[in-house]
Formats: C-alpha cells, structure tokens, sequence
C-alpha cells in the first residue's frame, strides 16, 4: 500500500500526543460549527469524533476500532433517541446495554471500552432526545457518523505521517476469537453472570426511570449509572463507593464550570483543552478511564446549554444514577458473602465427626 515520508525515524512525534490532536481536531470543527450555527445537532458530530478518536490509530488494530466505534456509536445513539418516547422501549433497550457492556467486560479492557462508548451513546440518545434539537434517530446516526469520519480521515493523515500502512494487516478471525475466549476464561461464570443479572436490572431501571420522571437531559442519571458500573466480581463496596463518590465530585465540578462561564464559547475551549488533556495522558486502569470518558462526553453535550440555573435537577440525576450503580455493588458483596458461608459450611459439614 501507498507510504508518506519513509524516513519516518527522523519524525519524535509522541504517538500518544498525535492522538491527542486527532481528538481535538475531531471534535474542534463540529463544536464551532455548533457555536457559530447554533445548532446543538452539531453536537453529535463532535460526540462522534471524539468517540471515534479513543481508539490510537497508530496502533495495529486503531482503524479498524475507530469504524467500530463509529457504526456501533451512530446504532446506540439513534437508538436511544427512538426509544425516549416509550417507557418499554427504554426499559429493554437499556436492559440490553447493559448485558451487552457486561457480556463485552468478559472479553478485556479493549472489548469493554466498546461496550462503555456504545452504552455512553445510548444515554446521550435519550436524554437529548427531550430536547428537540433533532427531528428523527436517522439524522443523529448520520451527524455521528459524519464525525466520526472526519475523526479517522484525520487518523489516516496521522498515519501517513508517521510512514505507516494506511490500512494495516488485520489478523485471521479465528486467532481474534482465540484471544477473545481466553480472555473470557479468566473470569467465572457464576460471578459473572451475578454481575450481568445486576447490570441488567440497574440499566433498564435507570432508563425507565429518566422516562417516566420526564426528566430534562436525563443522560445525567443514566452516565452515572454507567460510570459505576465498573466489573469488579469481588464486590468490595468501598471501591464501589469510592467511584461513585468520584462521579459525584465531578458532576459537581461540571455543575460549578458551567454556572461560572456563562458564554458557551468559554465552555467549548474548555471542553477542548479537556480532551486534550484526557486524550494525552488516558490513565492504563479501567475504572479511571471510564471515568475520564463519561466526564468529557457529558461535557461535550453540555458544552451549548443554556439551562444551567437547572442544576438541581442534573445533581440530582446524578445522585440517583450513583445509588443505582452502588446496587450492583450490594448484589455482588451479598452474593459473594452467601458463597462464602456455602463454602464454609460445606467444608464443616464435610469434617470427621
């Protein structure tokens, strides 16, 4: 395939810094076409670049994540958009997201990244449903995947620049799905499927519950919930409650920013310089990426509000989408305790009388 500048040893571009720029770059033009126009459907198309922008297009399987993300990111959002209206339609649709993000955990941090950008998508979907920037799901899938697009034909100039393939080789299939069942082997069943069930039920609660409350921007609620949903088969409650307490802290910061600035164009170079930060020094744990991830997402959809003397509402989103999130904790701390008295009794039962 076609190589740019093949005396790419002569280049010290920090990889992880041109992604960086990739992310700012991505989301940069949809967020001042939003400022100047006015439009908030141009938020999506930021969302969709900088989703699209968390996969390292210089590593072997970066492209091909980014057009994951892209098609699967533009499917959740704009189904979450057709399904705000209807209390059913939300509660299955976010019952299935959250199968779907426990079921992609089992398979590594990369396959739970997709899971979470799928799930965040979701949210975005319905809570800006409400808002009537949008006429139908069709048109915010679109606005998505034109984002994402200008994303990853940044990251193949990003390529170029480096004297990279354009398109690397993909591996075989059946060594992808090699490396997908052992990574799905390391966790077991019986505990993941307690976390699933819980992931389930909080899920679909909470996307019932923005429903049925009429909540504006309900995406509050429902990030929360996802930024606690983070897989822990242990159960330890303290680290459950240090991640909601986390979340909380930073809705609250978020709350606080946008009392204090009160043009949107101050928000929106915050909302850059932010991603700038967070897409150049992403941190290697799971749970802490969640956590940059939903913080800057909900960012860039509130990065043109002009309701912020709401924030009692969004608070209290926020606080019930993290006491939701701490239930999943509750039902696996329980379950691993009742495990824990069988194995003990059986092992007493089992002794010589």
């Amino acid at each position: 395939m076609l190589r740019f500048l093949p005396y790419r040893h002569q280049w010290t571009v920090d990889p992880t810094w041109g992604a960086a720029v990739v992310a700012v770059l991505g989301c940069a033009l949809p967020l001042l076409l939003a400022l100047f126009s006015g439009h908030s459907g141009f938020l999506w198309a930021a969302v969709g670049a900088f989703l699209a922008a968390q996969a390292d297009p210089l590593h072997r399987f970066g492209m091909l994540r980014m057009l994951l993300l892209t098609l699967l990111g533009a499917c959740s959002a704009g189904l979450g958009f057709w399904s705000a209206p209807g209390p059913l339609e939300s509660l299955l649709v976010f019952a299935a997201g959250g199968l779907l993000l426990a079921w992609l955990q089992r398979f590594g941090r990369e396959a739970g990244k997709l899971g979470l950008g799928m799930l965040a998508c979701l949210c975005l979907g319905q809570g800006q449903q409400g808002l009537g920037g949008m006429p139908n799901p069709y048109a915010v899938a679109m606005l998505f995947t034109l984002g994402g697009l200008w994303a990853t034909l940044l990251a193949f100039s990003l390529r170029g620049l480096h004297g990279l393939r354009l398109w690397p080789y993909m591996p075989r299939l059946p060594s992808v799905l090699k490396v997908l069942r052992q990574h799905a082997a390391r966790l077991p069943k019986p505990q993941w499927r307690l976390y699933a069930l819980g992931c389930t039920l909080v899920c679909g609660l909470a996307g019932l519950i923005v429903n049925l409350s009429g909540q504006p921007r309900g995406y509050w609620l429902t990030l929360a919930v996802v930024t606690g949903l983070q897989i822990d088969l242990k159960g330890r409650l303290r680290r459950a409650l240090k991640i909601a307490l986390v979340a909380l802290l930073a809705a609250g910061l978020l709350v606080l920013a946008g009392r204090g600035l009160h043009s949107p164009a101050q928000m929106v170079a915050l909302a850059l310089a932010l991603i700038l930060l967070n897409r150049a020094l992403q941190v290697g744990r799971y749970s802490l990426y969640v956590l940059q991830m939903t913080f800057c997402v909900l960012l860039l959809a509130e990065s043109l509000a002009q309701d912020w003397p709401l924030s009692r509402e969004r608070l209290l989103g926020s606080l019930i989408g993290a006491l939701l999130a701490l239930l999943v904790a509750l039902t696996l701390y329980g379950g691993r305790r009742l495990r824990e008295r069988r194995a003990a009794r059986s092992g007493t039962d089992a002794l010589p009388h």
